[in-house]
């Protein structure tokens, strides 16, 4: 069962609007959200860092570049595209 609530809020002349504060200290951590249209609707969600860590090793690309030389790397994948 999805709970929701909706409420209205006055947008200003520059487009901006103020979260209520409770909705600030519980979704707004860092200061971010994420926006996102979906046909008629503006979705606003919490922002978060996606861990990277859950694709290391999930991914095998043969590459002559040594793996100390980052640059180097970098280019080659870029070229492989």
């Amino acid at each position: 069962m999805n709970s929701y609530l909706e409420i209205i809020k006055k947008v200003d002349r520059q487009g901006r609007l103020v979260l209520p504060k409770e909705w600030r200290d519980k979704y707004v951590r860092n200061g971010k959200v994420l926006l996102r249209i979906e046909g008629e609707k503006i979705i606003i969600r919490p922002y978060k860092l996606v861990s990277l860590s859950k694709f290391f090793d999930s991914i095998e690309v043969d590459i002559k570049s040594d793996l100390s030389d980052w640059k180097s790397v970098r280019r080659e994948l870029i070229a492989t595209r």
